[in-house]
């Protein structure tokens, strides 16, 4: 071994240099699971590609986002849009000098607790598991990430860095506040007992990198959300004219390119709103260090603020926007037939399993029979979180004599 690691001295790792701000692989504070380091990646990167080819991952490809993955190979799925996010958290990241790879990671492991048919499935889930502490797609990505995905042969889960877990935990902000009482909702027990084996400072805020990636979240599905729409022929362009932020691109791209076809026109409109916003981000977040002025990733971890955020102009053209987009896209009755109906399969897998456990695959039926209630609907929540639209739609049709169409 020592000879080999040898081989490796001098190598590079690809680094630009970092803020004093910024999250420090060779300073990261480990993994659950000691392992030895790799001579060849940092830690952040050794998650990245450790959930690049998780069983999670590649199940992305064929999660609904905001269409049902049959109803056209242009729509983004969970997938697409997960790379689209990395890619808008790599460059926010570069450009506020903190480490791109963790940005990276945080972006890719972030919808790993999705359902199949999107929202619509975790709302399912969520009741039917009411009684059992109810179903977190937050927190169901961290179960996958630290129970549920089993490759490898030391332990359970991908055994990722402590950065990345309180990224993924803690993205939208802290959970908890300085006595340990919930900000928000209840924090799901799955984080609770992690964090309390291994602390995840759930009342402090997450690094820049982690802030990072949470709001190229919003930025790609507010923008690729409208393409879709546009393609699905519930959104118009003539629709958008009314909508601030993107109507006033709208205006612009029409002037200087009266004649462009309206498949063109919107492409431009995308481009030039993802643009309009990661710029917006950068600018304001940068403006927010230069008046915290951060000297430590500590400092940005007892902020009492977020820092990567909107300018508060942005904000409300993005929050016009995202109002825009429920009332005219999510909630169109087109989109709510397809839900009623991907919701009814959610309820009727969940009810078939937990009272008939052999009805699942070997590696998740056993012993369920004789398992405690909470276990069990655990478990079936495991199983079925984990499924895509498609397997889905075939244990369905597999179990009941009659599926509903989602198309």
């Amino acid at each position: 071994m020592t000879e080999l690691t040898s081989s490796f001295d001098g190598i590079g790792f690809g680094y630009r240099p970092r803020a004093v701000y910024a999250c420090d692989p060779s300073r990261s504070r480990g993994r659950f699971y000691p392992e030895p380091e790799s001579p060849t990646r940092t830690p952040f990167q050794r998650d990245r590609d450790r959930i690049i080819h998780s069983t999670a991952f590649r199940r992305l490809k064929h999660k609904t986002q905001v269409f049902i993955a049959h109803e056209g190979d242009h729509y983004r799925t969970r997938l697409t849009h997960t790379i689209e996010v990395s890619q808008i958290a790599r460059a926010l990241a570069r450009a506020l000098s903190v480490d791109e790879d963790l940005a990276e990671a945080i972006a890719l492991v972030h919808d790993f607790g999705h359902t199949p048919f999107g929202h619509t499935g975790e709302d399912a889930l969520d009741e039917m598991m009411a009684p059992w502490g109810g179903f977190d797609h937050n927190a169901q990505s961290l179960r996958i990430v630290t129970r549920v995905e089993r490759r490898y042969a030391e332990f359970d889960g991908l055994n990722l860095s402590w950065e990345t877990l309180e990224g993924l935990v803690k993205h939208n902000g802290p959970l908890v506040d300085s006595e340990g009482r919930a900000l928000k909702d209840p924090v799901p027990a799955t984080i609770l007992n992690f964090s309390s084996l291994f602390d995840l400072e759930l009342g402090k805020f997450a690094s820049i990198e982690a802030q990072a990636a949470a709001i190229a979240d919003d930025i790609a599905y507010n923008t690729h959300d409208i393409d879709d729409g546009l393609r699905s022929g519930l959104l118009t362009l003539d629709m958008l004219e009314d909508v601030a932020l993107p109507g006033g691109i709208l205006a612009q791209v029409r002037e200087r390119y009266p004649a462009l076809d309206p498949v063109r026109t919107g492409h431009e409109l995308m481009r030039r709103q993802i643009t309009a916003m990661v710029e917006d981000v950068i600018t304001n977040s940068r403006a927010n260090l230069a008046a915290l002025a951060p000297n430590s990733l500590q400092d940005v971890h007892d902020a009492g603020q977020t820092i990567v955020t909107f300018s508060d102009e942005m904000a409300a053209l993005e929050k016009e926007l995202k109002a825009f987009l429920y009332a005219n896209l999510y909630r169109h009755p087109d989109v709510m037939a397809v839900r009623r109906n991907a919701d009814q399969i959610v309820r009727d897998l969940f009810g078939r399993y937990f009272a008939n456990p052999r009805d699942m695959p070997e590696g998740w039926r056993e012993g369920l029979d004789r398992a405690d209630e909470r276990i069990k609907a655990r478990d079936v929540g495991d199983f079925i979180a984990g499924m895509t639209d498609t397997y889905a739609v075939k244990e369905h049709r597999r179990l009941f004599d009659r599926t509903p169409e989602l198309g």
